[in-house]
């Protein structure tokens, strides 16, 4: 059994920078604890990494959510200071938008049964990269840790697990 941890975006601006919030805090403990867990069985790991560049305003994205964010090189783009030490020997993938053609690609090279993700947030990137692996590898048993996610609000955050639930990702501690 070939399985894979995604660590979606946990990076400074999403936690408690830019664009953070009290629930993505409120999962960094969960978030550590399985990305450890994993490692410990042998898992591979895979960190996201929402990447802009300084004409992130001049995009579409930065036009509907005119927040600077996770400029590459800055303090808030970096992973979080909780698992820094846990990125040595798993991939790190920038993304410039919500998900990630590469995360699908490495995934259904790699034929993995079995792939969880974690992050933030659950009702923009976690379920864009969910549903891009589902499609990349229907077979492939997808789930989300709701207990290592968050969204922008706890009501984006549901909806968004109801959403995936009913494309068959299957949510785990909701």
């Amino acid at each position: 059994m070939k399985e894979l941890l995604v660590v979606v975006d946990m990076q400074t601006d999403f936690v408690n920078g830019a664009l953070g919030t009290e629930e993505a805090v409120n999962i960094v403990e969960n978030v550590v604890k399985k990305v450890k867990e994993a490692k410990k069985c042998g898992k591979d790991i895979v960190f996201t990494m929402d990447t802009h560049g300084r004409n992130y305003l001049e995009t579409q994205e930065g036009r509907k959510l005119p927040v600077p964010h996770c400029m590459k090189g800055t303090e808030g783009w970096k992973i979080i200071p909780e698992l820094q030490s846990e990125i040595q020997g798993a991939a790190v993938l920038e993304k410039p938008s919500f998900g990630s053609g590469e995360l699908a690609r490495l995934a259904e090279e790699n034929g993995y049964d079995r792939i969880q993700l974690t992050g933030v947030c659950t009702d923009i990137c976690v379920i864009s990269n969910a549903l891009l692996l589902k499609t990349a590898l229907p077979e492939a048993e997808i789930s989300v840790d709701a207990s290592c996610c968050a969204g922008v609000t706890p009501e984006s955050h549901k909806n968004a697990l109801e959403a995936m639930k009913m494309c068959q990702i299957q949510i785990e501690n909701a």
